[in-house]
């Protein structure tokens, strides 16, 4: 599954990364960095706009409530879409035919079953550039009030890099197929299903942090920091 993950890159990477404009990923990067971002919180989703031209950000919360649900009681079990079953099950069939989009992240983590307990560790690229997850969007009325915008992230079976650590890792997209993730006119499931692969073993590494990241309000640079190199400047934390 993925349960935590990271988004603190510049609005200048943001904005190349995801061919949004300058002003759109200010608005990513409006709330500052998020270095241990827990279920049921509010995240950036990348998708396109309703004229079909061009994307928008939005903040989306993490669980998704479907259109139908009598209540947002089911968020919390709802923030993972396993590839296997997503073009099925109830909850997501819908999202994953009309409402998908990118979910920025540089890193996620994962904990790895020990002797002593569970260890944390942090998954991103070397070079600790943003990517995108495959999420789904739901947007559930509820009268009266706002609509509520959710969301999922679609995980699959682990790469060699995580088998070891988990057996479900998030399906991270890439940037050749963002178009294709993000095309509403598209909804063949074979294409679709295409893309929910695993990421190749050499995009990522993964390293041991610590079990700040245990706690949600712990969203700190710290939460990020390889236990066995002490300086935070080596990932352009100051």
């Amino acid at each position: 599954m993925c349960g935590r993950f990271a988004l603190f890159d510049s609005p200048e990477d943001l904005a190349e990364a995801f061919d949004l404009s300058l002003d759109e990923a200010r608005r990513v990067a409006a709330s500052g960095p998020r270095y241990n971002v827990a279920p049921c919180a509010a995240v950036v989703g990348v998708r396109a706009r309703p004229s079909g031209t061009g994307r928008e950000v939005v903040l989306l919360r993490w669980g998704l409530v479907p259109h139908w649900a009598q209540s947002t009681e089911l968020a919390a079990r709802m923030i993972n879409a396993r590839a296997e079953t997503v073009a099925d099950k109830p909850a997501f069939r819908d999202p994953f035919r009309e409402r998908r989009c990118l979910i920025p992240a540089n890193g996620f983590y994962e904990w790895q079953k020990q002797p002593g307990g569970k260890q944390p560790h942090f998954i991103c690229m070397p070079d600790r550039r943003p990517f995108a997850f495959a999420g789904l969007w739901d947007r559930w009325r509820r009268p009266p009030g706002e609509p509520v915008e959710s969301c999922a992230i679609v995980t699959t079976v682990p790469n060699r890099t995580l088998e070891a650590i988990h057996d479900r890792m998030p399906v991270i997209l890439q940037p050749e197929d963002y178009d294709t993730w993000l095309d509403t006119s598209l909804s063949d499931r074979t294409s679709l299903e295409g893309l929910l692969r695993p990421c190749p073993e050499d995009r990522l590494i993964c390293y041991p942090v610590s079990t700040l990241v245990n706690k949600p309000e712990n969203d700190v640079p710290e939460c990020v920091k390889p236990l066995d190199e002490p300086p935070l400047d080596l990932f352009g934390f100051s």
